[in-house]
């Protein structure tokens, strides 16, 4: 357990700029009395290696590493620069299937992502996903893009009465269950841990003890679990089978999550009516069925992208870098250096 034991203010390096941690309350101002800050603005990863040496050189060394939204690898040649200096790593990013966890936990180096500022508007974009696929939105707008009014749409679901399966009631999970309730559907839920009884209660939420039970009885099935190597192309030809005929499945999670080949399988058959997607197997790029059927509605993985969920993630990495600095331990963190 290492921390700051000498009279200097610890230092961040800070891929790009720090822009909603403050929101006018003066707390930066507060966190800057801690820590030295300085900027380095990614820009392709050659780039970026080579700028980041030459700015350990010139100013390291750094104790930690913050990293904003962005699409680096953060692996064992983006940090080797910042060793021996570098004790933690936060991320303003929920996910860390980027992140090269084993090479900081052997190194000694903290890792901590921001689990709690991106729940709730990763929450409204499933939300919203769900409500765009049950009554097929993205069709009935380029319908009227094209100047053809409703053109051959059809009478759509209605969202209450229908069963909602969540794999994965994290914190995403459970405020998908509380918004969705407004709409009167059915939560049924599969998790690695079940929740308990008074959790259960408070979501309105029914336990399955296998996926294969979720899928079978669900209308829409919404993927909010993490991604890692036991979960990586989690539903795939065997899964889609287990679904209901013209049901509905969203992601707001990660892309590879879901076998792309199995989902336009499951389109092209009509098991699957529609399916809404935040999140790609290769972001940026997009598969380009996707893009070509009007039965996906896509987003560019806006899920977290709002300034509320900003400041929260932001404030997040710095309370784990002053817990740090004082403790020797931040927070909350995904291992133990």
């Amino acid at each position: 357990m290492t921390s700051i034991t000498t009279s200097r203010k610890p230092k961040v390096l800070s891929f790009g700029p720090i822009n909603y941690a403050d929101g006018g309350e003066g707390y930066m101002k507060d966190f800057e009395k801690q820590w030295d800050i300085d900027i380095l603005k990614p820009t392709t990863r050659i780039d970026t290696i080579a700028n980041l040496k030459t700015r350990v050189s010139h100013s390291g060394p750094y104790d930690a590493l913050m990293i904003h939204d962005l699409d680096l690898i953060i692996d064992e040649e983006m940090l080797t620069p910042l060793l021996p200096g570098l004790k933690v790593v936060v991320s303003a990013s929920a996910g860390y299937n980027e992140f090269d966890v084993n090479f900081m936990t052997a190194n000694g180096i903290w890792f901590c992502n921001a689990r709690h500022a991106v729940s709730e508007a990763t929450a409204d974009m499933a939300v919203f996903l769900i409500l765009a696929v049950v009554r097929d939105t993205t069709r009935g707008e380029k319908q009227v893009r094209d100047g053809r009014w409703r053109g051959q749409i059809t009478p759509t679901l209605d969202p209450n009465g229908l069963t909602l399966g969540i794999i994965g009631m994290g914190g995403i999970g459970k405020h998908i269950a509380k918004k969705i309730s407004c709409f009167e559907m059915k939560v049924h839920y599969y998790n690695r841990t079940r929740l308990s009884p008074e959790d259960e209660h408070r979501y309105g939420a029914k336990y399955c003890s296998s996926m294969g039970e979720l899928l079978s009885i669900s209308d829409v099935v919404s993927v909010n679990c993490p991604l890692n190597a036991s979960t990586r192309g989690l539903i795939g030809k065997a899964e889609f089978a287990r679904m209901r005929d013209g049901s509905f499945i969203v992601n707001t999670a990660r892309g590879a999550i879901v076998d792309d080949e199995s989902l336009i399988e499951a389109v092209k058959s009509g098991k699957i009516a529609r399916a809404g997607l935040d999140v790609f197997t290769d972001e940026p790029k997009v598969n380009p069925y996707f893009v070509e059927c009007d039965r996906f509605t896509l987003q560019p993985h806006l899920g977290g992208m709002t300034v509320g969920t900003f400041k929260k993630a932001e404030r997040e990495c710095c309370e784990n870098l002053k817990a740090w600095s004082q403790s020797g331990k931040p927070l909350m963190s995904i291992n133990k250096a």
